[in-house]
């Protein structure tokens, strides 16, 4: 019942333009996301303002006490502070109702501050709507999630609970203050019985990507510290721009959930964009790679592992998603389950929500398979490399497809695989999960296709002997590919390789903890100094703006041994500039000096040309340096969730006589990946 009145209370939903309308494909008018909100008036503004400085004030006391329990929780209380501090300085309250909404959430805070002062936490034992927060370690800043938690939760006990992940629609007015506000009074399209629900926050309106995927993944993490999640009965689910990040999380991550449950959204980038939006698209070659970052199309094999019901209304543009996913999951051989509400647009038709929850009840009665026989992996990137008890350490070449097919076979003690485009790969069994008879070595057996420049035909099969199962029933075995020959154990190499979160491109930088290294000298020439000085402020303002973030920012002459060793460094200006630049220069694979920029036999003058680019820190290779760049894409991608994907590779070369616009930091020159052993191609 509580399902159906949700549904109900959002059934105008169904009335919304299902397109962002033709203005949206024009690149040179762009409108502001998020728009700007209302003028406070002086009265409001001030109790909203005196009321922040009392609780930033109880906050303060509360650190300064350094208790244990209470420094743990305080994220519980800084998600208030935080979110009504951006809503009235950065004008983020849209509509009158909203400047009630922040009242609301502020005394919330209050509230939280004054019982965690005192020692008590009493929302950490509350049933039904609860706001809890965590600090990020991309960039420490505080962000709220939502939970549902069902009556019969006791919080004591070792029962352990189902947890659903709802994943919320495109929001563009959706600010912290707006989104706590709602996860405080709504329950929310779901509410399974027995079934804790998290409501991500997601970092705003990005789709569930970069940021927004790893606040995903952040939130889920903090939720299991809290309450008694079964991790083998963890499903993804959500509708519209929520259904495009179930898909996204879904492929990317099979064996994580029991189950998927992506209801319209999208699930790729450019048919979506033509047939939803209408847009005549014209990528760059790099582009088109790229797509493969998140398009699930190419992914779809990986839900061979993981139980997917999907969901449409019959008359919704957005069924396209599910409809060329569907296309996708044929090639592989798989039949979709693809509920479809009738003469239904843009919402949750009752009759499905029934059914989609008794399916999933269903499936959460078997959970997760944690051990599956078989596997059936796809992927593009290193970023996205491990399913199972399988992960792969090396690929033949980035954003081509890479395959891993077979499983494990007990009696025989032999592993049996297809791959093609992979060069690595480790297989993990933990202890007590091998099914392998321990007294004798485990065969793998791998058959490379379709590889080696030989062609759609090309098969080749090697049998190698592994190691022998562990007394605690556990099994490792890592092999790498040494020509046309595999090998057991990891590759020797004292030089750089493309490895999981140290892949690219550009954007992979910003799905870890990163800093903003900020120039102290004038660059070698004034346009260069000008353009590099407003990248670095753009930098700032849309990661606070679009990812939610305080971006944590350092001169070059303030950086840290420490922040060094743990952090990403995006690194601001030229080599005469910023002194941290300077001093790996020569150890980059562009060189760039006041003179010339030079890639390979190209060279472009310095005056009016800066790099831009991802790489391994020659001062510490476990994490990137990035030159002059932040995430890529820009404004205009901002209007339609689909195009929020990487715009630039590896690296790129930009001429700044052409001004940044809404599409491009100027005019790229040319840019392209690096090798899988970071070298230029």
């Amino acid at each position: 019942m509580r399902i159906l009145c949700s549904l109900l209370s959002l059934t105008l939903l169904s009335t919304l333009v299902l397109a962002d309308g033709p203005q949206d494909n024009l690149a040179k008018t762009v409108r502001p996301v998020p728009p700007l909100g209302v003028e406070l008036s002086a009265a409001d503004s001030k109790e909203l303002l005196d009321g922040l400085a009392e609780l930033d004030a109880k906050i303060q006391q509360i650190r300064d006490a350094k208790q244990p329990l209470e420094q743990a929780l305080l994220p519980d209380v800084e998600i208030f502070s935080r979110a009504i501090r951006d809503a009235v300085a950065h004008r983020e309250l849209f509509a009158e109702r909203d400047i009630k909404k922040a009242r609301q959430v502020l005394a919330e805070g209050i509230a939280r501050a004054d019982a965690l002062a005192s020692g008590k936490a009493p929302w950490t034992t509350q049933t039904g709507l609860v706001v809890r927060g965590f600090r990020s370690r991309i960039d420490d800043t505080v962000q709220p999630y939502g939970m549902v938690v069902p009556e019969s939760y006791a919080f004591s006990g070792a029962t352990k609970h189902r947890l659903d992940l709802w994943l919320h629609g495109r929001g563009e007015r959706s600010s912290e203050a707006v989104f706590i506000h709602e996860r405080m009074n709504q329950v929310g399209r779901i509410s399974p019985a027995d079934t804790l629900v998290l409501h991500p926050y997601g970092r705003y309106c990005n789709a569930f990507k970069f940021a927004g995927e790893i606040d995903v993944l952040e939130a889920l993490r903090h939720a299991r510290t809290q309450y008694r999640v079964d991790n083998d009965r963890v499903s993804v689910r959500g509708f519209s721009m929520g259904g495009a990040g179930c898909w996204q999380l879904a492929v990317h991550y099979p064996d994580l959930f029991f189950a998927a449950n992506p209801g319209a959204g999208f699930s790729e980038t450019p048919e979506f964009l033509r047939t939803f939006q209408n847009e005549t698209l014209d990528p760059t070659w790099y582009e088109e790679k790229l797509w493969q970052m998140y398009d699930c199309t190419g992914y779809a094999a990986n839900l061979f592992n993981l139980p997917t019901i999907a969901y449409s209304g019959e008359l919704d543009k957005q069924k396209q998603a599910a409809d060329i996913m569907e296309q996708a999951m044929q090639r592989e051989g798989l039949r979709l389950t693809h509920l479809i509400g009738p003469q239904t647009k843009h919402t949750i038709h009752p009759d499905s929500a029934q059914l989609i929850e008794r399916k999933l009840a269903s499936l959460a009665r078997v959970g997760r398979d944690r051990l599956p026989e078989t596997i059936d992996f796809v992927t593009y990137t290193l970023r996205y490399n491990k399913s199972f008890w399988l992960t792969v350490t090396e690929l033949d070449s980035h954003w081509e497809k890479a395959t891993v097919r077979g499983g494990l076979r007990g009696p025989g003690n032999t592993v049996r695989l297809s791959v093609a485009g992979v060069n690595g790969l480790r297989i993990e069994l933990p202890a007590g999960e091998s099914p392998f008879d321990p007294r004798h070595p485990v065969n793998l057996e791998l058959t490379v296709t379709g590889a080696g420049g030989a062609g759609e035909g090309f098969s080749q099969t090697q049998t190698i002997v592994g190691p022998q199962p562990e007394s605690d029933r556990s099994w490792v075995c890592e092999v790498y590919r040494d020509g046309s020959t595999w090998k057991l154990g990891r590759r020797p190499t004292a030089g750089l390789q493309k490895r999981h979160a140290l892949q690219g491109p550009i954007d992979d930088a910003f799905m870890d903890r990163f800093i903003l290294v900020e120039p102290t000298s004038p660059a070698a020439h004034p346009a260069i100094d000008a353009w590099t000085r407003a990248e670095f402020q753009r930098m700032v303002a849309e990661w606070r703006r679009q990812f939610r973030g305080d971006a944590i920012v350092r001169r070059d002459v303030d950086l840290t041994d420490e922040e060094i060793a743990n952090c990403h460094l995006i690194l601001f200006g030229d080599p005469s500039s910023n002194s941290v630049l300077g001093s790996i220069a020569d150890k980059l694979p562009i060189g760039w000096n006041d003179k010339t920029v030079t890639v390979g036999k190209q060279q472009f003058d310095a005056e009016h040309h800066a790099p831009v680019m991802i790489y391994p820190n020659p001062m510490n290779p476990n994490r990137y340096v990035v030159l002059n760049s932040g995430f890529t894409y820009r404004t205009f991608a901002y209007l339609n969730n689909a195009r929020q994907v990487p715009k630039l590779p590896d690296w790129a070369v930009i001429d700044v006589r052409t001004p940044a616009d809404s599409l491009w930091p100027g005019k790229v020159v040319d840019a392209n990946f690096f090798d899988e052993s970071w070298q230029l191609r």
